[in-house]
């Protein structure tokens, strides 16, 4: 296999042919993706949500399936049902699209919250339940969920074990003005999409996340990570703070971001930098936090200004 940092910075290119000017968040989804994590991507409608999703399946060649979350979305048609088939005389099963390697669930929010629920076995256990019968998914398998503001019309809420399910949540944002002339002008030409090469498959995918568990994490930067965690659930004006499960995650998006950066150990600016994005989503602040106007990612930029960073480097 290709150098695993130049192998993400080539599939970061690949990408970048169709969203110009978001490298940065590119990078944050392909992170996600080498720790193994699914990603939650909110904005606005028209920012490149799905052309991202859809470009950075090109670049590695995944089986893909889209859902479009709607509010008649009934739970079977994600996971799939069984079919009596007359012909056999007996129960067939059909597939939903959640059996691919990437499953982008579009506007996940406009979907009910039983629906949404369907989703959590496979997220967390890469497998489905379907009329008490197991059946384990690809590998390997992310969802790349998109969602529009919760005030937008029509949005349910996500419920907090899902949003827990989420690796990482980000935006993309708008573009500066000279990219998104450059946007422009690329797509007025011709479907930029088509532009976009493989450079990489799932066996890549598979190296470069064993690749990113071989990452060295030092006594001290784990204990940055745990004070960070555990310091957000003691915090006023958290009513429920980041789980076990997100301390591991952002442990292993520390991994998979030195392995993306070409390092082989982990550090604090590593944690630093995906602190918002891993934990921000999964805190639920108390009443008296609300009022007084505080934000998820507010919390998580003050703790990390508390806690003491430790020393930069590889075996301490």
């Amino acid at each position: 296999m290709t150098e695993p940092s130049a192998l993400c910075a080539r599939i970061a290119d690949e990408v970048e042919k169709v969203i110009v000017g978001k490298r940065p968040t590119i990078l944050l989804v392909l992170t996600a993706l080498v720790a193994d994590g699914h990603v939650l991507l909110e904005d606005v409608p028209g920012v490149g949500k799905t052309m991202l999703v859809r470009a950075l399946s090109r670049a590695l060649s995944l089986q893909t399936q889209r859902l479009q979350c709607t509010p008649d979305l009934m739970p079977q048609d994600v996971t799939g049902l069984h079919v009596y088939s007359r012909r056999d005389e007996r129960f067939e099963f059909r597939a939903g699209p959640v059996f691919t390697n990437l499953l982008l669930a579009d506007e996940l929010n406009r979907a009910t919250p039983r629906t949404q629920s369907a989703l959590l076995e496979a997220m967390q256990e890469r497998q489905v339940t379907v009329d008490a019968e197991t059946k384990p998914l690809p590998d390997p398998f992310f969802v790349l969920a998109t969602e529009n503001p919760i005030e937008q019309e029509g949005t349910f809420p996500l419920p907090e074990a899902e949003l827990d399910r989420f690796l990482l949540r980000t935006a993309i944002g708008y573009p500066a003005r000279e990219s998104e002339e450059a946007l422009v002008r690329l797509h007025l030409s011709k479907n930029r999409l088509e532009d976009v090469q493989a450079v990489a498959g799932p066996a890549d995918i598979k190296a470069l996340q064993a690749a990113a568990q071989g990452i060295e994490l030092s006594g001290p930067v784990l204990g940055y990570i745990v004070s960070l965690t555990r310091g957000l659930r003691e915090r006023s004006g958290v009513a429920l703070g980041p789980s076990p499960r997100a301390t591991l995650g952002l442990a292993r998006a520390a991994q998979a971001r030195a392995l993306v950066s070409g390092r082989d150990f982990v550090v604090p600016d590593d944690v630093q930098a995906l602190a918002e994005p891993v934990l921000a989503h999964r805190l639920m602040l108390d009443a008296s936090a609300e009022l007084a106007g505080s934000t998820q990612a507010e919390m998580v930029e003050t703790a990390l200004a508390e806690i003491e960073v430790p020393f930069e480097g590889p075996g301490r």
